[in-house]
């Protein structure tokens, strides 16, 4: 990595000014952290964390619609290990579950699927939170209760990260000299999605990879385009993303879902930028079990300012519960949760 170091170092002393780059991949986040990435960098270079968490961006009312389901009879909601201790506006999953509701944490859609078929008697909701890298594996399982397993339903949470990035320069409120884009979106979509970035906003985009390494050569190719007065997309992550995607797994969620507006946590509803099932496969829409359920009104934690992360407008230290009222512990905000979290992420590595 000396060698990409000492190649941004050069390039950012010629360009004489600040530069921010937004990282959006809560993944690449914690590679920057732990890879002691972020205290090699030059003064004028700055990594700017985004809405690149899926748990994190979820907003509350999904949570809090989750924890209605899992006390439903006969019910048990199936999620990723993250999810569960999200906090909603009343209980998180964990709380719900400490009170007699069943909970399950799965490694994958297929296994809330194997679930209800081994108990045909019980609703398993799987909660379909995430990006275009899992929503594959959520439109598979759909695929496949349709076939032989009515009890099997899905609360759809999906969403779709190009939106979200054109949201946060819409908004005029972050500023942004260019993206580090997400290395496992782009698997499945490929980097073409990204294209209007660059033609749009004039400002560069590098897929970037996971290692230490591989962000500080998209860092280097970022500072590249700046210092050459450029402006487009470019692949550093080449060992797993094309342009074009993954077109088997671009098929499955075209199949099972549809664009639908989403609400995003700290950005509000965006047009377009979620994922809604189908009406061939709805009868599996986990919606249609909300229905005579009690739901509080949705209401964030007064001060938690885990909105502000996520759009890069505060980092975590400037949030007056980080470190005290919230800690991985006893998190106030989604974002100290998640695996993922930016305010995680600082909490784990503030002393390094």
């Amino acid at each position: 990595m000396n060698k990409e170091i000492q190649a941004i170092r050069e390039l950012a002393g010629g360009l004489g000014r600040t530069v921010r780059l937004m990282e959006v991949c809560g993944t690449h986040t914690m590679a920057a952290f732990r890879s002691g990435l972020r205290s090699l960098l030059p003064a004028n270079v700055q990594l700017l964390s985004g809405p690149g968490c899926p748990v994190c961006v979820t907003p509350i009312d999904y949570v809090d619609q989750a924890v209605a389901l899992a006390q439903r009879p006969d019910t048990v909601v199936a999620t990723f290990g993250d999810m569960i201790r999200v906090p909603g506006t009343e209980a998180s999953l964990e709380q719900a579950r400490a009170r007699g509701a069943q909970v399950r944490v799965v490694y994958s859609p297929l296994d809330a699927l194997a679930e209800a078929r081994a108990n045909p008697g019980t609703a398993v909701v799987f909660l379909g939170v995430g990006f275009e890298t899992t929503a594959p594996t959520t439109a598979w399982a759909l695929r496949e209760a349709a076939r032989d397993t009515p009890n099997f339903y899905v609360l759809c949470g999906h969403k779709t990260m190009p939106q979200a990035m054109a949201a946060l320069l819409d908004g005029g409120e972050v500023c942004v000299d260019g993206f580090l884009c997400p290395g496992h979106v782009s698997v499945i979509i490929g980097s073409k999605p990204y294209e209007f970035i660059p033609q749009k906003y004039g400002l560069p985009c590098v897929v970037a990879g996971f290692e230490g390494e591989d962000m500080a050569a998209a860092i280097r190719m970022a500072l590249k385009q700046l210092a050459e007065g450029r402006a487009e997309v470019e692949v550093q992550y080449t060992r797993s993303v094309t342009r074009e995607g993954n077109a088997k797994a671009q098929a499955a969620i075209r199949e099972v879902f549809e664009d639908s507006d989403a609400a995003w946590r700290g950005l509000g509803t965006l047009p377009g930028s979620g994922l809604r099932i189908r009406g061939e496969f709805s009868a599996h829409d986990a919606e249609r079990l909300l229905a005579g359920l009690e739901i509080p009104p949705a209401r964030e934690p007064a001060a938690c300012r885990c909105g502000d992360v996520l759009r890069g407008a505060c980092a975590p230290p400037e949030c007056p519960l980080f470190g005290t009222l919230c800690t991985p512990g006893h998190p106030v905000g989604a974002c100290m949760v998640s695996s993922e979290g930016t305010c995680a992420a600082y909490y784990q590595f503030r002393e390094k």
